[in-house]
């Protein structure tokens, strides 16, 4: 099964923060793998292939051999588990593990006025957003609160050694550091430092080459 090959779908422009996730999981794991495009201004995702592989039609999804999965925290737990003999990406404390895919589940499902008004474009793309409105005001102060007590005093990993809720984490953050919008500086250094990781600054030359 390991020597299976290994392909990610991610969506052309290079904007999906769960396609960065399970890229960075991907890297971290030091496994080869290919990168599929897929144009979703043209409805790609949608096309008969790929909708019945990701059964979703949403991006990313993860081939291996002839298993196809998609949702990323989903696929970085199966690259976990299929490749116990690399690094790890999850903590290896119970309890800490839990908290990560808490963290996962939490920027996923919540916060919607961010990913609203600060998506991910504003990142990848650079494209100039709006000041926040009151409801994305009252997000920002709900992830503050949540990234405060998370990151440590000197902005280190939030488990120790790094793991994949770190980039998650990081990538929540970053649609507001990236746009000069106000973060206290204990999370702004973490976000910062996390940005700076080699498989996260892998994802952000492929988006940049795709964007030039």
């Amino acid at each position: 099964m390991h020597h299976d090959t290994l392909a990610l779908y991610v969506n052309s422009g290079y904007t999906s923060p769960y396609a960065l996730s399970t890229f960075v999981t991907l890297k971290e794991k030091n496994l080869a793998f290919e990168i599929r495009e897929i144009d979703m201004d043209r409805d790609g995702h949608r096309d008969g292939d790929y909708a019945r592989r990701s059964l979703t039609e949403r991006i990313p999804t993860l081939l291996h051999g002839d298993f196809a999965l998609s949702e990323s925290s989903a696929m970085d737990e199966y690259l976990e588990e299929a490749f116990p003999d690399t690094p790890r990406v999850y903590p290896g404390n119970v309890r800490d593990r839990a908290r990560a895919r808490q963290i996962q589940a939490f920027v996923r499902s919540d916060l919607m006025p961010i990913r609203m008004e600060r998506s991910t474009s504003t990142v990848f793309q650079h494209d100039k957003p709006q000041p926040l409105s009151a409801e994305a005001k009252s997000a920002v102060a709900k992830l503050v609160q949540f990234a405060d007590a998370l990151i440590p005093i000197d902005s280190g990993n939030l488990f120790g050694g790094w793991s994949i809720a770190d980039t998650d984490l990081a990538m929540m953050l970053n649609r507001l550091v990236h746009n000069g919008d106000p973060i206290p500086e204990k999370i702004a250094k973490y976000v910062r430092a996390q940005w700076a990781r080699p498989s996260v600054q892998a994802w952000v030359a492929l988006a940049a080459r795709a964007n030039a």
